[in-house]
């Protein structure tokens, strides 16, 4: 029996195209019909063409159906892939100009920092209406979420949806291991290893060839100058802390206070002309910034060459494959630390390993990590558990709390300065946050240091404080 995979989002330039390819990759999905949903008219008649095109290449059963009404398409599904951007390009502008005022320099900013923050709030309401509309119509049907900033929107989804089947998916773990086998050529499918944290910080705590622990050599590589150049601020990290971390530098430059604080830091770690990844000013803005999409849809949908039933490395057909009568697999997924990190805290949202089956998605216990990972992926939870609190109690003071505690906002600026930040950034986008109209962020005094002289009070110099 045919399987119905709804595709919430299907408007990106790559991403459903992807993810379209790799599902009809497996014989037993080939007859599957793909309910594509995006709230651009225009997007969705493109990626409806692109699909068009991929099922008459390879000569498929499989069909199709486009929808601006997400409660249509989610009739009878069997399974749930959400990739969206909610306010597109202008607000993640916004995040990214406006802390740099206030010298908060961020590279990315879709996961952690001001940004992270800015768009969780923005994000989350959507994807729990998204999460309702599943429990009401297919509460059946498995949701694979693609969107971030992932953990604190799967975290927020299952708080405010509890029923919801939902698993958080990125590449970075997949990705990230690839990226070690090149470096030290071993074929990847000769390495075993195995990996624990959260999204975008997991750590790999155990690499194998054969049975030779593979981590011996990879840490001397830390200091290789080729490979430190090519990413900075991960190998830094990994040659002071011992283990890999999953994701790129200009992601890991701005989760700790270590690499963005000062102009001399960024010049040392970020800003490398060969490689924009290493973490310079505003590449998420470059990253989004896309006035050409309707080309690039266009040539997609037309091109000359036959699309191939290739298949990519994101984890979301191997679980639908392996959900609905495929072999069974492993992923690593975005889920709930019901007992699965031992040193973490229980309400957090880990990535660990995932047992996949017709059963379903059974997320592996991991155990203890070593004590500093455990500690460096603790300074994010708190900031995601606030952000998640404030999305979910419209609470303007946790947004000002949450972004307060961001490692690198607090390396670079003093609470009243993270409060103007906040408060601008929330007016810059209200429209985006309408939850929020009502209930601004409230102002506070800003004082200095004055001492009392007779009924005056007189402000002390810096010098005058420090001796006395």
């Amino acid at each position: 029996m045919s399987k119905k995979i709804v595709i919430i989002g299907s408007g990106s330039l790559v991403f459903s195209r992807t993810l379209t390819i790799d599902c009809l990759s497996y014989d037993h999905l080939k007859d599957s019909h793909f309910a594509l949903v995006d709230i651009d008219e225009d997007r969705l008649k493109y990626s409806g063409q692109i699909v068009d095109r991929i099922i008459k290449d390879n000569d498929l059963t499989a069909t199709y159906s486009m929808h601006t009404d997400r409660k249509e398409a989610l009739e009878g599904a069997d399974a749930v892939i959400i990739s969206i951007l909610t306010g597109g390009y202008e607000p993640i502008a916004l995040e990214t100009d406006i802390p740099m005022k206030y010298g908060v320099d961020i590279s990315v900013g879709d996961t952690l920092s001001p940004g992270g923050v800015m768009r969780c709030l923005r994000t989350l309401p959507v994807l729990i209406d998204i999460a309702k509309d599943v429990v009401d119509i297919c509460p059946e049907a498995w949701v694979l979420n693609y969107t971030n900033p992932m953990s604190m929107l799967c975290w927020g989804m299952l708080k405010a949806v509890p029923g919801i089947k939902l698993v958080g998916l990125c590449h970075s773990v997949q990705g990230g291991i690839k990226h070690w086998a090149k470096r030290m050529e071993i074929p990847l499918e000769d390495i075993n290893y195995e990996c624990a944290g959260i999204n975008h910080e997991a750590w790999y705590t155990r690499v194998e060839c054969n049975g030779e622990d593979l981590l011996p050599r990879m840490r001397a590589m830390t200091t290789d100058q080729k490979v430190w150049n090519g990413e900075t601020s991960k190998m830094e990290i990994f040659k002071h802390f011992g283990y890999p971390v999953t994701e790129g530098a200009a992601h890991v430059s701005e989760y700790s206070p270590w690499f963005r604080k000062r102009p001399d830091l960024v010049q040392r770690y970020c800003h490398r002309d060969d490689n924009h990844w290493n973490g310079m000013h505003g590449l998420i803005k470059e990253i989004y910034d896309r006035p050409d999409w309707k080309e690039k849809m266009k040539e997609m949908a037309e091109r000359d060459v036959k699309y191939e039933l290739k298949r990519s490395h994101e984890y979301g057909s191997m679980i639908i494959a392996a959900l609905f009568g495929g072999e069974s697999s492993v992923i690593y997924g975005n889920v709930m630390n019901d007992g699965l990190i031992d040193n973490l805290p229980r309400e957090s949202c880990v990535e660990v390993a995932c047992f996949v089956d017709k059963n379903g998605i059974q997320p592996i216990h991991y155990g203890t990590l070593p004590s500093p990972l455990a500690a460096i992926n603790s300074m994010q939870i708190s900031v995601q558990k606030l952000a998640v609190e404030a999305a979910l109690e419209t609470d303007p003071e946790k947004v000002f709390q949450a972004i307060a505690m961001d490692p690198l906002t607090g390396a670079v600026l003093d609470l009243d300065d993270i409060r103007a930040m906040t408060r601008e950034l929330m007016q810059a986008q209200k429209e985006w946050i309408p939850a929020f109209a009502e209930r601004p962020l409230e102002d506070k005094p800003k004082l200095d240091y004055v001492k009392e002289a007779g009924n005056e009070w007189i402000v002390d110099s810096a010098e005058e404080n420090i001796n006395s």
